[in-house]
């Protein structure tokens, strides 16, 4: 691996198609409008549309337009959404490789993180595990600078296909919180998680 981690941009050419990508093969039963994957992937809407347009002709999402004669031919066209076509022949291996690479992509935040500063717990929970309703989608614990938290946590943000909501706190107030059976991090703790480090 390049001292700079894996990049999905790097393997796919382009952050928005990879992002796509990313976006439908985690969620191939789901439909999207182009207004809205612009705001789920925070990319403009021209670059938008020029990729689904690539993954339509490669065969990896089908393009889907209300009934025409119900609606008139402008409306149709805002009204078009977009999905996985989980019958593409590469459908199950593009997902596999999917996978495989956000494990390295957390994999590099994780170790960009401790080398900021020390962190003694660090988990993934919330949306990367398919779990909205969890209130963070990463808790870190220990001692790092915020604004170089917030930088690494920026350019992660690149790499997934949405907004990532992440919690810092120090050991001590973990400790105490924990303690107190604190109703946030109870939450936390008692849901689904992918541990990355525990020196607790």
């Amino acid at each position: 691996m390049s001292k700079t981690g894996f990049n999905v941009e790097q393997m796919f050419g382009s952050k928005t198609r990879a992002r796509l990508m990313g976006l439908f093969l985690q969620h191939p039963k789901e439909s999207f409008f182009v207004r809205e994957l612009t705001r789920r992937i925070d990319a403009q809407l021209n670059s938008v549309r020029r990729e689904l347009l690539n993954l339509v002709e490669m065969g990896l999402i089908t393009e889907n337009v209300p009934d025409e004669q119900a609606v008139s031919k402008s409306l149709s066209d805002k009204k078009k959404y977009y999905s996985a076509n989980t019958h593409f022949i590469l459908f199950e291996d593009l997902r596999s490789l999917f996978q495989k690479m956000q494990i390295l992509i957390k994999e590099n935040l994780v170790h960009e993180v401790d080398a900021k500063g020390q962190i003694d717990y660090f988990a993934f929970t919330g949306r990367f595990i398919n779990e909205p309703s969890i209130p963070t989608d990463v808790l870190i614990v220990g001692s790092i600078n915020h604004a170089d938290l917030q930088t690494l946590i920026a350019r992660f943000e690149m790499e997934v296909p949405y907004e990532i909501n992440y919690t810092l706190m120090s050991k001590q107030e973990f400790l105490d919180r924990k303690q107190v059976a604190d109703r946030f991090l109870s939450t936390v703790l008692n849901s689904e998680k992918i541990v990355m480090v525990d020196r607790l």
